[in-house]
């Protein structure tokens, strides 16, 4: 870790495009026979269909759609497109297709309703939208009340009115394409927050943020430890920034293959098989998956391939570590970032895991834990996570909320941009989350971190998972409070005894004030499209009582 932090000086020349300065170049490595056999994208459906195309292959098939957007869409450098597909090859084609034109992308996941869709494109003013017969209607049902949009492109074997044939334009179109240039700090995307504490905020990246900060990810040795002779499966949703730090740009640099499974509904069973079949060396998947597969007996499966398993998004418990090392033989490697960064912290190769850590800062920032007057804490002390950005802030991160001057500038502070997430640095280095800034609890002068006491909780059998919030108290002003989804097994146990086994069990695994008071059981718990647990909404909830 010390020599990475040494190390780590990545170039940020005037000039970048990701496709033409690492998509092509591996393509030409790909030329010279010095690569391995790896194709650059791996797709199955799951029912015996496959895509396997090389970096030439992605070259020739991208160049085409960027003449789509540039010929059929008489779109612009600098016009927005919303890209709204499931796991499917022309997502990653239409990915590339925009830097190559210099248009900005702007991905969604299929789960949004037609309000959420009214509301990212009134916001960007995107000028084309992108999606397929799932998603069309909802477009359309809003579509007149867009005055932006300019063209609606259907990614289907069949046709719609008002739409273009993405498929029909594709066959038809030359392969010959002339890459922008683009300078580093320009547009290349635009990712929507995922709107845990308020409304989506539009984070817009640039054309070196990504495509070179998140060498901080992919790189051997690193988090995701690749090189071009690996798999890598990152089972995010494509609407999401994380599908563009795996699935494009961390593995890319790296020229390992990205690995998809189209699976449109997450589930466990097809992420073993395919874990079992398919030579996968690297995976990463949110903690709420992994809390999910410890709750199957995985040692019917065997991962032959499978060196490095990595998790992001939310903190993972220590508990499902334990259990997924001990059901499989790997540990779990959990980074920490944001839509706004590339990764902050991260348990980088050759480091010890501390369960429950984040790991260690990246090398591409300077991150510290910072009080309200921007003062440095000392190690122990809980505070704001932050990351210098004076005298110089750091090309790898977000360039500002689009088209939104007051939010983007009230993240700074003092000389830090500030995530909004509290935590702590321990003796060692190590970060510890605590929790969002708005969700820790200040109850009796006490100040509890909700991630502490949800980690507590789901190490006992009757837990899948909870989501801890404050809740009004007429003496102590705040209580923690606890919602619990309970396994199959604890369901119809009865619920006083149960509630009071469970605050037992938290005051003997944490400091006795942390436990919750207040418990209430119930069916899930309500969550972004993300999968992130919206713990304002359940708090909100408790203080309109």
């Amino acid at each position: 870790y010390e020599a990475i932090q040494q190390q780590y000086r990545p170039e940020v020349p005037e000039y970048f495009n990701f496709a033409r300065d690492v998509l092509d170049r591996w393509t030409e490595v790909e030329k010279e026979g010095k690569k391995s056999k790896n194709p650059a994208l791996w797709w199955v459906d799951g029912a015996g269909e496959e895509v396997r195309w090389s970096f030439e292959e992605l070259g020739v098939l991208s160049r085409k759609v960027a003449n789509v957007l540039s010929d059929a869409c008489s779109l612009q450098r600098g016009d927005r497109v919303i890209l709204i597909l499931p796991r499917i090859p022309e997502w990653w084609l239409v990915n590339v297709a925009c830097m190559r034109t210099g248009t900005v992308l702007i991905p969604g996941t299929q789960q949004l309703t037609a309000k959420d869709i009214l509301h990212r494109l009134q916001k960007s003013k995107a000028k084309c939208i992108i999606t397929d017969d799932s998603v069309a209607p909802a477009v359309d049902s809003v579509g007149a009340e867009c005055q932006s949009l300019k063209f609606k492109l259907l990614v289907s074997e069949g046709h719609r009115e008002g739409w273009l044939n993405f498929k029909d334009l594709l066959k038809n179109a030359p392969s010959d394409h002339q890459c922008v240039t683009t300078k580093c700090q320009d547009p290349m995307a635009i990712y929507f927050t995922s709107g845990t504490t308020g409304s989506p905020k539009m984070a817009e990246h640039s054309h070196s943020s990504y495509g070179i900060g998140l060498t901080v990810s992919g790189r051997y040795r690193y988090w995701l430890d690749l090189t071009s002779s690996d798999i890598f499966w990152n089972t995010s949703d494509t609407g999401w920034a994380k599908a563009a730090w795996s699935s494009i740009f961390s593995s890319w640099i790296q020229g390992a293959c990205v690995f998809v499974h189209k699976m449109p509904q997450f589930d466990p069973s097809v992420v073993f098989e395919s874990l079992s079949r398919f030579p996968i060396t690297v995976f990463c998947s949110p903690p709420t998956a992994y809390r999910m597969f410890v709750q199957h007996k995985l040692s019917s499966y065997t991962f032959k391939s499978l060196r490095r398993c990595v998790s992001a998004g939310e903190p993972i418990n220590p508990e499902v570590m334990q259990e997924w090392k001990a059901q499989t033989g790997l540990d779990i490697y959990e980074g920490y970032g944001q839509t706004e960064t590339v990764l902050i912290c991260g348990n980088f190769k050759g480091m010890k895991i501390k369960p429950g850590s984040m790991g260690k800062p990246s090398p591409g920032y300077d991150v510290k834990i910072i009080d309200e007057n921007s003062n440095i804490l000392p190690p122990g002390k809980e505070g704001d996570i932050a990351i210098r950005v004076k005298p110089m802030r750091s090309p790898f991160l977000f360039t500002c909320y689009a088209d939104d001057p007051e939010k983007t500038e009230a993240t700074i502070r003092g000389d830090f941009y500030v995530t909004g997430d509290r935590g702590i640095m321990d003796e060692e280095g190590y970060f510890w989350f605590v929790g969002r800034a708005d969700d820790v609890i200040n109850s009796a002068g006490y100040r509890i971190g909700p991630f502490e006491v949800e980690s507590a909780l789901v190490e006992h059998p009757a837990v899948v998972e909870s989501a801890v919030v404050s809740s009004p108290d007429p003496i102590r002003g705040e209580v923690v409070k606890a919602f619990v989804v309970l396994t199959s097994d604890y369901a119809s146990h009865d619920p006083e005894k149960v509630m009071k086994e469970l605050q037992d069990h938290v005051k003997k695994v944490t400091a006795p004030y942390k436990y919750p008071r207040k418990m209430e059981f119930v069916q899930q718990l309500p969550k972004t499209i993300s999968g992130k647990i919206r713990r304002n909404e359940l708090r909100q909830k408790e203080w309109r009582k």
